[in-house]
């Protein structure tokens, strides 16, 4: 079981060689769910109230019977970790010891300490596989309803619909720059739009890869990324996200184009 040190308010367990590092406040159900279970995804997959949500592999929703207030409940998104790319079918599921959930960890908690929006991390639990390899599954809070970009692209057909998921996209671009983080893999996908209107809020997913460093860099490298990722998603699936539009994001996200 690794000795890195955790964030504040989360801690580590070992059962039977699986790693659990969770919320304070979450320990001793999660401790249950793991024991007759053997994983969080499995635990997940057998609650009432779960739903399938389908991306790289299912994930589930569910609800947790715990949270940090007494008698509090948490909804949540299980997630069992998978490689993407070119080698998925080749990697699967299987990544170096410790994985990358720690670095996730680390990430989530940094990028919202930050002010930038992106799911809190309830639990992670490494699965060690001859001491070399091991499987992983990551909890989080289920964030408020809401599309992914293109979905909410989409939806929102009217100017000044549209005009608000462009602000709520730059604003969580500004707040990425402010803390240095540059997300490699910064695609249409990986943001998730929650809310209407001005009350749109735009949230970044699957930080285990983000780096942090010069805010100007950062600025310039996730504004280039997102924006080529909607120009493909225009040519491949016909999102028609327009030039205006990234233009516009250019100029709230304060990047230059």
């Amino acid at each position: 079981m690794s000795t890195a040190a955790l964030p504040p308010g989360y801690v580590r367990s070992d059962l039977r060689g699986v790693e659990l590092v969770t919320r304070d406040w979450a320990a001793e159900p999660l401790r249950r769910a793991l024991a007759a279970h053997g994983s969080l995804f499995s635990w997940a997959a057998t609650q009432a109230d779960r739903t399938a949500l389908r991306g790289r592999g299912i994930a589930w929703t569910a609800t947790l019977a715990a949270g940090p207030e007494p008698h509090g409940i948490t909804p949540v998104v299980v997630r069992h970790t998978r490689h993407g790319g070119l080698l998925a079918g080749l990697t699967g599921d299987l990544f170096p010891l410790p994985t990358r959930a720690p670095r996730e960890l680390a990430s989530a908690v940094r990028l919202a300490a930050g002010g930038v929006p992106t799911p809190e991390i309830i639990a992670y639990t490494i699965h060690p596989i001859a001491g070399v390899l091991a499987r992983s599954d990551v909890m989080t809070r289920r964030l408020p309803d809401g599309r992914d970009f293109p979905d909410a692209w989409r939806a929102h057909q009217s100017p000044a619909a549209q005009d608000a998921v462009i602000e709520a996209v730059a604003a969580l671009l500004r707040a990425l720059s402010t803390v240095g983080a540059q997300h490699p893999d910064l695609n249409v996908k990986n943001v998730y739009v929650a809310g209407e209107g001005a009350g749109a809020t735009a949230y970044i997913l699957d930080v285990d890869r983000v780096t942090f460093g010069e805010k100007a860099e950062a600025s310039a490298r996730n504004f280039a990324r997102f924006a080529r990722s909607a120009r493909k998603w225009n040519d491949v699936h016909g999102l028609r996200v327009s030039d205006d539009a990234l233009v516009r994001l250019a100029a709230l996200a304060w990047v230059e184009r």
